[in-house]
């Protein structure tokens, strides 16, 4: 399976971190090593000091696909969950002024939560009208609604199959809406999609 990854899909979160606003989603991916392990914690990992969360929304992909139109996208999956793109965001910012990959700040083991609970996209009232949060220890820290994405779903799908064969399995993080942060030690972060809770992980 790949992780395939959208930087920069909404714009406020492109403000608080000082970014340009793109103009094509900005794609990068992580090893399925990034994936954090069922019910384990997140560790922060030496090499940061600054380990910061984003909440997502995941798109699971149920069928093989390549060059695939908009207009067929919402056929590739079926799956809506929830999960978190741990960011070094101190070692991110060292590779983006050398001008060199994101992966080390990334991809790193246990950079990619992946909520044990997925929602059938048929269930959703409107995908592209959808509220997820995250929380840090009981306190809302991110709200987002995929209304405020550059780019929908089914345009991602597309744009993304474009370069890279999408396969079943795949998982697509769309982006983070703004509220990013700092994790410590004892943190607990639990994320929601409307009302529903998908994860709770604890930090170490």
């Amino acid at each position: 399976m790949k992780i395939i990854c959208i930087g920069r899909n909404y714009t406020e979160h492109i403000s608080e971190l000082k970014n340009e606003r793109p103009e094509e989603p900005v794609i990068f991916q992580k090893p399925d090593t990034a994936i954090l392990l069922k019910k384990q914690p997140f560790f922060i990992p030496d090499f940061s000091n600054d380990v910061h969360y984003e909440v997502e929304v995941l798109v699971k992909i149920k069928k093989v696909g390549k060059h695939i139109q908009q207009k067929f996208a919402h056929k590739y999956y079926d799956q809506v969950g929830l999960g978190i793109d741990f960011t070094a965001r101190d070692l991110q910012q060292k590779l983006k002024e050398k001008g060199l990959p994101w992966e080390k700040a990334k991809a790193f083991d246990g950079a990619a939560v992946i909520g044990e609970k997925w929602l059938n996209k048929n269930e959703i009232k409107d995908i592209n009208n959808l509220n997820f949060s995250l929380l840090k220890n009981d306190k809302a820290v991110q709200n987002g609604n995929t209304s405020l994405m550059l780019w929908k779903i089914d345009e991602l799908i597309s744009y993304i199959s474009t370069f890279f064969t999408l396969k079943i399995g795949d998982v697509i993080f769309t982006g983070t809406p703004s509220g990013v942060g700092k994790v410590e030690i004892n943190d607990r972060l639990t994320g929601f999609i409307g009302q529903e809770k998908i994860f709770s992980i604890q930090i170490k």
